[in-house]
């Protein structure tokens, strides 16, 4: 059994027992999250589709920690002027262990 779950624009497909990065939401590790839109469960041959969310299924997940990504550094440049900017950014991510899917 799995479902595709939408968090902040992004969707993930999230399995019972399974840790994923989202994007930060400032929580305490240990604090249970309730994601409701859930966009579509597949459980064995049975695929319920929502439109666009299914009603009454959710998906219960708890908080473990703070993570960050990799560095991505944006580079400016302009030929020939004396001009040169280094900026660098590291995205922080929440990661979170999917507890239960329920409904359906």
């Amino acid at each position: 059994m799995y479902a595709i779950i939408e968090d902040g624009n992004k969707q993930y497909k999230v399995e019972e027992g399974m840790v994923i990065e989202i994007d930060r939401l400032g929580k305490e590790p240990g604090t249970m999250l309730e994601l409701d839109k859930v966009l579509m469960l597949v459980d064995g041959e049975k695929i319920s589709v929502g439109a666009p969310y299914l009603k009454d299924t959710k998906v219960s997940a708890e908080v473990i920690g703070e993570s960050k990504g990799k560095k991505v550094i944006a580079f400016k440049m302009k030929k020939r002027k004396d001009y040169r900017k280094k900026i660098g950014h590291r995205q922080k991510y929440e990661k979170i262990l999917i507890k239960k899917i329920i409904g359906g």
